[in-house]
């Protein structure tokens, strides 16, 4: 029994592998530059990231922002760049789902804390929870540009998403893992276009 169970841990690996595999052979990498290049444009015209997501997705969501705010590498020292978890505030989040809706948690900050041509990244493995998808309806209304790191088939969120990287699987923690990986690898990219515009240098 102990080795029967002992082998899901193998398969969860080779899973999350084969799936990263896919997305190189697909090449669906390639749309994380695109989504790179609109966050770069935003921050060289003063704009932000604004970032939210559900359970383990709203823990990828304030790992990407801190990633922003604070560095991505001990290999590169530099100022911090604007960013904002719209799910890190507990008091306020406990507050709306009180006073309006669990709908509302991430549109209702966005709207107070944004402008436009900031930049809206959503994250959702499903791509159809109300409170992202408003969020991103909201988003748009204000004309703020808006990314999805979606997965399955994008869900009702694609529809609102000037760029989004769809990992293609329904499996919830190896479209998280796909999504870190490209959250990482998307930032990285930011980082090194801004270090090449002259807009942050080294410490």
């Amino acid at each position: 029994m102990q080795e029967d169970i002992s082998l899901n841990i193998k398969t969860a690996i080779e899973e999350s592998v084969k799936l990263k595999e896919l997305v190189l052979k697909e090449k669906l990498y390639e749309n994380l530059v695109e989504i790179g290049d609109l966050i770069v444009t935003s921050i060289l015209q003063g704009g932000k990231v604004l970032l939210c997501g559900n359970g383990g997705s709203a823990a990828d969501a304030q790992h990407l922002a801190a990633e922003l705010l604070v560095r991505l590498t001990s290999q590169v020292n530099r100022k911090g760049l604007s960013a904002i978890s719209l799910c890190q505030d507990i008091s306020t989040l406990t507050a709306t789902i009180n006073d309006f809706s669990g709908e509302d948690i991430f549109s209702r900050n966005l709207l107070t804390l944004s402008k436009p041509g900031d930049v809206l990244m959503a994250l959702s493995t499903s791509g159809n929870s109300p409170n992202i998808v408003k969020a991103l309806k909201s988003a748009k209304e204000i004309n703020l540009t808006t990314i999805g790191f979606l997965g399955s088939n994008g869900g009702e969120a694609l529809g609102y998403c000037d760029e989004a990287f769809i990992v293609p699987s329904n499996i919830t923690a190896r479209i998280q893992e796909i999504h870190i990986t490209a959250g990482h690898a998307t930032l990285q990219f930011v980082e090194d276009k801004l270090l090449k515009e002259g807009f942050i240098n080294r410490l």
